[in-house]
């Protein structure tokens, strides 16, 4: 933004979390190699951590380990923008308690991947950014698909920034030493497309790892995601760092690969995508109005949606109580989250996606005992409880 230089082709972007899929990959690889299994013990390699024992190679792919999250603790923003060495960050994972035991139940964690891209280090006695390549960016191409290091503009990175106060605010910068294997890559859209289809095309991995990689419980593969979208399933990741947000899948079915790169959002990348691939399938879509304004309400108005919602379609309940002059949704078990009025019957809670309308009969009154929700493609029509 400070020089107002615009995105182009050949732009690269800190893809977060996407990186794991390339993790997974060299590891999917070193198994075919021989060097280890999806039952190979972490106790092989880090046996100072909790439960290594236990934990197994496959755990730390699909998120079963039970190993903390080193990069959700409040003290990560004591320390992220500073070098990290690979004794460091083993200690900060060691020192940290379980949040459960091997295979009990999923839960990401960044330190799972952190500890994969060092197990990929251990194995070669080389780099992750020497293995990643020559096991990936070469091979297959892509020129624009690197370990990431300190942004550098003029090298035609791009820097990453939030919307705050209806401004661009340019973020401090995670230093790459941290994230590692989970979160360290930078590239574009077109790599991006190129590395999954080659992927999904069993040029990277064979058919049995990557069968093995896509088998999910309901969302978590083994370095997958999966992705619903109507009556289709895409696999993929996405991923968040500074201000970067980044998306990437696949439909094996249709052979169809989505790639998302971005260093600022003050738009709901969900609807982004609903979008792209409402057009793409060539299913219904209106496109947005983008000057659409937040509007106010008053709290004596507000307390007319108050009550608890079910669905016939949905397995939860959706409770909307008013809090100060704010408007919130709570779906079962979840936390309450705040909803912005655009108009007396659309509200929108725009980082997930959600939107919940209300609608008026004949006479343009607000029919307040049933709402539609709409997120992720998704229409699911709610109604009050007596």
């Amino acid at each position: 933004m400070e020089d107002r230089v615009p995105i182009s082709h050949e732009t690269k972007f800190r893809i977060g979390s996407i990186s794991k899929m390339f993790t997974a990959a060299i590891i999917f690889q070193l198994i075919e190699e021989g060097h280890l299994t999806l039952d190979t013990k972490l106790s092989d390699f880090y046996s100072q951590i909790p439960n290594a024992e236990s934990i197994t190679i496959s755990h730390l792919l699909n998120h079963r380990s039970g190993i903390h999250s080193f990069t959700s603790d409040s003290t990560y923003f004591d320390y992220y923008t500073s070098p990290k060495s690979k004794e460091e960050i083993l200690t900060l994972i060691t020192q940290s308690e379980p949040d459960f035991q091997p295979d009990e139940k999923v839960a990401y964690s960044n330190a799972n991947f952190v500890l994969l891209g060092y197990i990929i280090e251990d194995i070669t006695h080389s780099t992750y950014p020497e293995e990643l390549k020559k096991r990936i960016t070469v091979p297959f191409n892509l020129n624009d698909t690197y370990y990431g290091g300190e942004i550098e503009p003029e090298e035609n990175e791009a820097s990453s920034y939030n919307f705050e106060n209806n401004e661009w605010i340019i973020q401090p910068e995670n230093d790459m030493s941290i994230p590692h294997g989970a979160g360290v890559i930078v590239s574009t859209p077109r790599d991006l497309t190129s590395f999954v289809t080659s992927l999904f095309s069993c040029k990277m991995v064979t058919e049995t790892s990557l069968e093995k990689m896509k088998e999910t419980d309901h969302v978590f593969g083994r370095g997958l995601l999966r992705f619903p979208f109507y009556d289709r399933y895409s696999y993929g990741y996405n991923g968040g760092i500074d201000g970067c947000v980044s998306y990437v899948s696949y439909f094996p079915e249709d052979k169809v690969a989505t790639a998302f790169t971005s260093n600022g959002m003050n738009y709901s990348l969900n609807d982004i995508l609903i979008g792209i691939l409402n057009i793409y399938f060539d299913l219904p879509f209106d496109i947005p109005d983008l000057g659409a304004k937040e509007i106010a309400l008053e709290r004596e108005n507000l307390q007319k949606y108050q009550g608890t919602f079910s669905s016939e379609t949905l397995p939860l309940k959706i409770t909307l109580h008013v809090d100060g002059n704010t408007l919130f949704g709570q779906a079962t078990g979840q936390s309450a989250f705040p909803l912005s009025p655009f108009s007396e019957t659309e509200f929108r809670f725009e980082i997930a996606g959600i939107v919940i309308e209300f609608s008026k009969d004949v006479k343009g009154t607000v029919q307040y005992d049933t709402f539609h929700l709409r997120q992720s493609g998704g229409d699911y029509l709610f109604t009050r409880e007596q």
